[in-house]
């Protein structure tokens, strides 16, 4: 499976949405907020901003995922 490389970010502290292009190989520690200029940062146990406030999470977890996901099928 490839990863879903565009997510969209939501800010907790004013709720503006917007669509990013993910890292492929990394995971985004901090993002500014265009509309409030709040500076995020992951929720404690997330590895990136996109797991904590995008619709997708990164590409590196979604790789992840996938193949837990296809080792339960084989088992």
């Amino acid at each position: 499976m490839q990863p879903r490389l565009q997510s969209e970010i939501t800010c907790p502290h004013c709720g503006h949405r917007k669509l990013e292009a993910m890292p492929v190989d990394a995971c985004q520690f901090f993002y500014e907020c265009e509309s409030c200029r709040a500076l995020l940062r992951p929720k404690p146990g997330d590895c990136c901003v996109f797991c904590s406030y995008g619709t997708l999470p990164c590409p590196p977890i979604q790789r992840q995922r996938a193949g837990d996901a296809g080792r339960r099928l084989r088992s």
